[in-house]
């Protein structure tokens, strides 16, 4: 049985122990490496982005018509010879396939990959009424064998190394394997499989299809097992969740387009198999097979009439979400969710398997935006896991002492920016060149893998008037939201910001009554603290007044411009205003580039060598990548692509206090690719980056230098 921690202390022991694990990591990394170019080839000639919203809009139309769906499969599948039954429950699921191996008189049983009977533990209940089943999928039988449960939804053994399997399968065979044996291991399990077909009097299958219009289930497999399992044993059952049907098999097909692809960079795969109804069956007594459809509901049908949380069951089981994930890449499945693994398992084990599964783990996110820009159904999985973090949170009624405090804190600006101004004094003991000395208590221990920056002595706030000129005719009024990095602890990237622009007919303003952005209460699953926020910076800062709104922080223009609108939806006048603002907001690379047009004679050409880090919030938040580099080659600057340029650094506001572990490794990676580029500066677009890669910098003893994008530009400019 499938065990996960229920608590964080628990749940970071494991996390712990799975970075430990040398070949995990390698293994996992050696994947993820792989995987985009794969993918990506695969793609060639599709447009992705198209193809995702066709299969979202088709999705979106089949959730709420499940049961007429059902009704419609039901009747054809009838018509076609099969059984129909329908399981509220994962239990009356398992019950429903027990009882037809008794009617039948089965002994033994063999299974294909089934995501839907690993949700039910299918093989638990079947095992304990006394049948024997044996999973016939390589990497299934293989994790049966070891007792454990699937670590990736596409490939459930990817966690074990040869010499694992070499080990088990001299257990199981009693004859020593060769690790480096492939075929000879590959031939032990033809052997031990195949004897299991011929013997077996049932075979279980999932579904990826089930088409109402003609009663067909498809199968997408890469093994012949799947197809061994349907056609060889007298009676055949697929267990099939209802968020499956589809109205057509043209609904299937624009789905199989994105599956393989999606999942293994395979164009399609090996197998897709179509059964409609009973077929001929030499071992049955009539001389036909019996076949059986168990649709399981277990909440989907709940799911499928929620607003938010519907679209959960667009997903495709593709595994792509896990596949993108760094967090994934660095602990593997088994500690990156339940039954389901990836950012689509922390979701669905709230509803499928409980709050007391979902308690720690969905806390495991860096809201890095890579499985949403990866989901081929479009599914806002960064979003649903912070739902479900804060339904949790909520329901529990048991929140953490910093989450008590934001929830007082963030909504009145003029204590929270009194507070940040009274850390300033209260730091200078253990201030030291504009880093903290010595770690508060909170930050102790396992928090040491970076310098955390002091805060600055004279905030932006209280500078602006000074440093921002009053230009005559301005041909742009612009707003500069700061957010809490720029305003209280990196100034100078604002300053930066007024240099580059300055003599171009711009006009800056600094709204004072601005805050914090929200996104940091949003993190923590404070949904009501993040819309409190949202009001307050949109009444400080009217969008109708400005041409563009400028941020410095990725993080911060990403939820502005995405998460405002969602917070403060249904808001009446709010609603317009908000989306008056997302369609101003500008990250400072585009602004540089697309609006002030900095051109390359404003520029020193020193050709100094700079290496870059993708903030995630704007690559895939904001949809920015080619800005960025462009500016460095305009200002004169010789840009070397580095490894994992896009993946995330680490930091994730509070995910890097509840995970620094996860954290570091992260933030280590990205250092260690960086600095052998050989550049002399780390450049970021980011103060949120820059705090995580700087402070990293600094505590490794690093020569490198890391940089806000807009302070290099401003430092390139001819005098």
């Amino acid at each position: 049985m499938i065990k996960t921690p229920h608590d964080l202390q628990t749940y970071r022991k494991d996390l712990k122990g799975a970075l430990r694990n040398q070949f995990l990591g390698k293994t996992l990394d050696t994947f993820a490496t792989a995987y985009p170019t794969s993918r990506a080839n695969a793609f060639a000639g599709i447009d992705f982005d198209t193809l995702a919203c066709e299969i979202a809009k088709g999705k979106d139309e089949s959730i709420p018509k499940l049961e007429s769906l059902l009704e419609e499969f039901t009747a054809h599948a009838r018509e076609a010879g099969a059984v129909v039954h329908f399981a509220r429950t994962a239990f009356e699921a398992n019950s429903i396939i027990a009882s037809i191996a008794g009617e039948n008189g089965v002994k033994k049983i063999v299974k294909g990959k089934s995501m839907t009977a690993e949700e039910t533990f299918l093989n638990a209940h079947l095992e304990r009424e006394g049948y024997e089943v044996t999973e016939t999928d390589l990497g299934e039988w293989i994790i049966q064998l070891r007792g454990e449960g699937p670590s990736h939804m596409v490939l459930p053994a990817i966690h074990l190394s040869r010499k694992d399997v070499a080990d088990l399968f001299t257990k199981v065979t009693g004859e020593p394997r060769d690790p480096d044996d492939i075929n000879g291991m590959v031939k032990v399990a033809r052997r031990e499989l195949r004897r299991k077909f011929i013997e077996a009097d049932m075979g279980i299958s999932g579904a990826n299809f089930a088409i109402a219009s003609s009663g067909t289930i498809g199968l997408v497999t890469n093994e012949g097992n799947g197809r061994l399992v349907t056609t060889m044993p007298r009676v055949h059952v697929a267990l099939v969740g209802v968020d499956k049907l589809v109205p057509n098999l043209r609904s299937a097909l624009r789905i199989l387009t994105a599956l393989p692809r999606n999942a293994t960079g395979q164009v399609i795969s090996t197998y897709v198999t179509w059964i409609t109804g009973a077929t001929e069956c030499k071992t049955a007594d009539n001389g036909r097979k019996q076949m059986h459809i168990v649709f399981l509901d277990n909440g989907r049908l709940a799911l499928s009439k929620d607003p938010l949380f519907s679209q959960a069951l667009r997903c495709i089981r593709c595994g792509a979400c896990a596949n993108v994930c760094p967090i994934y890449k660095l602990v593997g499945g088994h500690n990156y969710g339940h039954v389901y693994i990836g950012a689509i398992g922390l979701v669905m084990t709230y509803f499928y398997h409980g709050r007391e599964n979902a308690r720690a783990i969905v806390k495991n996110c860096l809201n890095c935006q890579s499985c949403r820009k990866v989901c081929p159904a479009g599914i806002d999985l960064p979003g649903l896991i912070k739902e479900v973090h804060g339904t949790i949170l909520k329901v529990e009624g048991k929140k953490p002492i910093r989450n008590v405090l934001l929830q007082k804190v963030l909504p009145n600006r003029r204590l929270f920016h009194s507070l940040l101004r009274q850390a300033r004094i209260a730091q200078k003991p253990v201030a030291d060149g504009g880093f903290i000395r010595h770690l508060p208590m909170l930050f102790s221990g396992n928090h040491g893998f970076r310098r955390l920056p002091a805060i600055a002595r004279v905030p932006l706030r209280d500078m602006w008037d000074r440093i921002n000129p009053r230009v005559d005719n301005p041909k742009y009024r612009v707003a500069l939201f700061g957010g809490c990095l720029v305003d209280f602890v990196y100034p100078e990237q604002a300053a930066a910001l007024l240099r580059i622009a300055r003599k171009r007919a711009v006009q800056f303003e600094y709204p004072l009554g601005q805050t914090c952005c929200g996104l940091p209460a949003q993190m923590m699953g404070e949904k009501q603290t993040a819309r409190a926020v949202a009001v307050q910076n949109l009444s400080a800062l009217d969008p109708a007044d400005f041409d563009y709104i400028v941020t410095l922080c990725a993080s911060c223009g990403s939820h502005l411009k995405e998460n405002y609108s969602r917070l403060l939806k249904g808001e009446g006048a709010l609603a317009v205003k908000v989306a008056q603002l997302e369609a101003k907001v500008i990250d400072f690379s585009s602004f540089a580039t697309r609006v002030l047009g900095v051109a390359p004679e404003e520029f020193q050409r020193a050709g100094q060598k700079v290496a870059y880090h993708a903030p995630c919030h704007l690559c895939r938040g904001m949809g920015v990548s080619r800005e960025p580099r462009e500016l460095l080659d305009t200002a004169g600057l010789q840009y070397v692509r580095s490894g994992d340029e896009e993946v995330c650094c680490g930091f994730g506001g509070s995910f890097s206090i509840d995970f620094p572990e996860i954290s570091a490794e992260l933030l280590r990676r990205k250092l260690d690719n960086a600095e052998a580029t050989g550049a002399g500066v780390l450049v970021t677009d980011c103060p949120g980056c820059v705090l995580q890669l700087r402070g990293g910098m600094e505590r490794r003893g690093g020569r490198m230098q890391v940089k806000h994008i807009a302070e290099v530009v401003a430092e390139q400019r001819k005098s």
